[in-house]
């Protein structure tokens, strides 16, 4: 800023020439600067007044718009809360196919210390562990004495076990809002369900987490808000699952089998209505897994997808199907099957050194032949057979939605020779889980086209490439339904359900090589009604003994198969199927007038 001179040299002169007073000329120089200074003061001032007046009316207004919301919003307690990030703990309930509740979240508390507050540590600490058992009385003591200011005590508690603790009157004990997941069945479709555990935890709220089964797999989707409304719908039936828990659980006890499973499949959607798992647990107090021994005596454990096995003579329709299919042989081809058979350098025998002479391909399933099915594959050889079985998903790990699955990947034979064809022919040598057994299973039921296995309810029918033509799945089916009617499983007829299916009891092998004598897998696999059918059901037992007669029987004629019928005769009715007469093959007569 230039300030004007109060005596400016020049007005001066130009004063005391024309005489006049020159302290005239500093007195109005004066005024003037006082003046401007006064103006500026005032402008600054007042634009002083006017930010504040804006600061005040804004603050006025934001006060004012969070009251009347409040006024006009519904009262509502936060869910969570918490320093630094904000924790979700909503997750979206799962549902089964007719809407009944699978899973869902739970309103709990978890139960902290805050030992500097405390009154009376040591009396609370002995009546907490009145209230909790499980509780290390004299740890408790130590830390509520020591110097921690926060403590952990039960991450979940009960309604009444919350009641006692506020009894206990202590302003250190404290509980913070928590959001559990609740499994109202119990054990009913855990390996399905898999279970859930908090994420990050804070004081008011923890986060929920799946950790295993569709609870992981669905996690994402699980834990998006957006989809608290819109539960998780699966394929399973509550009803039918509750009826294949508990029919599987009494044949495995009945036939003394340290595991089993079963699978219900839709052979047209691949939607699993039911699979069952045992030994099993509860998701609402998940175990941890087992560090020593058998993996598979793990309750964790899943069989149906993780349980990778030598299934055995279950996959003898495959060959045949696909020998019938190539068009190398028909159902009534004969086929020698009379010894010796080397291949490789090894014998190929029969089941307790049968000889079964010349059989009809039909025959060779139904009597359950090992040299009439290497035969088979001999004449399709095993590039042809590689394909086929690697079409029908047998060379992965199943689709299934559950992060299991994933862990189910068949072993293969590290060179496919012919002796590795042959015996993958009768179902050894090529290790799959249940899961992909009803798959295949499946394939031969619906007409020939592939269809995954899925957990998730479908709108209808989802095939996948066909694999084999519809008359030679016809004729498979046809042939499924001779074992049942007159051959290994006998005891696999339900009447009204025109059951087929084929039996497989497979050796054990050992951790460290070879078989053990008398442990085997039993497995029985089934379409029904074979005529047209709906649903595969596979059932699996471990190391089952049949004890009812002279000597022990392990076949899976005498334990899987009256397990399995026993289930389809349980939930057929209940999947709507009514007991209808099997159509009957007509005979070739020609009718002639008499006259």
């Amino acid at each position: 800023m230039i300030r004007t001179p109060l005596r400016p040299l020049a007005r001066i002169l130009d004063a005391r020439e024309k005489g006049e007073n020159p302290d005239a000329i500093e007195k109005e120089n004066k005024r003037l600067r006082h003046e401007d200074m006064q103006a500026r003061s005032r402008n600054r001032a007042e634009g002083r007044l006017l930010v504040l007046g804006l600061f005040f009316f804004c603050a006025f207004a934001v006060v004012g718009g969070r009251m009347g919301m409040l006024a006009t919003s519904d009262p509502v307690e936060p869910r969570s809360a918490a320093v630094g990030s904000a924790i979700s703990a909503a997750r979206a309930d799962i549902v089964d196919r007719h809407g009944n509740l699978l899973a869902t979240n739970f309103e709990t508390h978890a139960l902290y210390a805050q030992p500097k507050q405390m009154i009376d540590p040591v009396g609370a600490a002995e009546k907490l562990v009145k209230i909790f058992p499980d509780l290390d009385g004299a740890r408790l003591v130590k830390d509520f004495t020591g110097t921690r200011k926060f403590l952990w005590i039960k991450k979940k508690i009960s309604p009444e076990q919350m009641q006692a603790v506020h009894e206990i009157g202590d302003p250190g004990l404290l509980f913070g809002p928590r959001d559990m997941r609740l499994y109202p069945n119990g054990k009913l479709a855990a390996h399905v369900m898999g279970g859930a555990s908090f994420g990050k935890e804070g004081v008011s709220a923890a986060e929920v987490i799946g950790v295993a089964g569709v609870e992981k797999y669905f996690d994402d989707y699980l834990r998006d808000p957006a989809n608290g409304n819109t539960p998780l719908q699966l394929s399973l039936d509550l009803t039918v699952q509750a009826a294949a828990e508990r029919v599987l659980q009494g044949g495995m006890n009945l036939m003394n089998a340290k595991g089993a499973t079963s699978i219900l499949m839709d052979v047209h959607t691949g939607e699993v209505i039911s699979v069952v798992s045992l030994p099993s647990f509860d998701p609402n107090n998940r175990p941890r897994p087992i560090t020593e021994g058998d993996r598979g005596d793990d309750p964790l454990f899943n069989r149906s997808v993780q349980g990778v096995y030598e299934l055995g003579s279950v996959f003898k329709i495959f060959t045949a199907a696909q020998a019938v299919d190539i068009g190398i042989v028909s159902p009534s081809t004969m086929i020698d099957t009379k010894g010796p058979m080397k291949v490789g350098g090894f014998k190929i025998g029969e089941f307790r050194n049968k000889n079964y002479g010349t059989l009809s391909v039909t025959d060779i399933i139904m009597k359950s032949s090992n040299r009439g099915t290497g035969r088979l594959v001999l004449k399709i050889g095993i590039k042809k057979q590689k394909e086929f079985l690697d079409a029908m998903g047998f060379f992965k790990a199943t689709p299934f939605e559950i992060v299991e699955a994933a862990q189910g990947k068949p072993l293969l034979p590290k060179r496919w020779t012919d002796l590795s064809a042959v015996t993958i022919s009768y179902g050894h040598g090529l290790s799959t889980s249940p899961m992909h057994l009803a798959a295949g299973y499946a394939a031969i039921a619906n007409g020939g086209r592939v269809v995954n296995p899925t957990i998730l309810k479908q709108g209808g029918p989802s095939y996948g490439p066909r694999v084999m033509s519809e008359s030679s799945a016809r004729a498979a089916r046809g042939m499924l339904r001779k074992v049942v009617a007159k051959g290994t499983a006998s005891f696999g007829e339900v009447p009204g359900y025109a059951v087929g299916g084929k039996t497989g009891t497979a050796d054990k092998p050992k951790p460290t090589g070879g078989y053990y004598d008398k442990k085997v897998i039993a497995t029985f696999a089934s379409i029904f009604p074979s005529h047209d059918p709906k649903y595969v059901l596979i059932v699996t037992l471990d190391e089952p003994v049949e004890t009812s007669g002279d000597k022990p029987r392990r076949t899976a004629g005498w334990t899987a198969v009256p397990v399995a019928a026993e289930m389809i005769r349980r939930v057929a009715p209940l999947l709507g199927m009514r007991p209808t007469v099997e159509p009957a093959t007509l005979a070739d007569i020609t009718l002639t007038s008499s006259n």
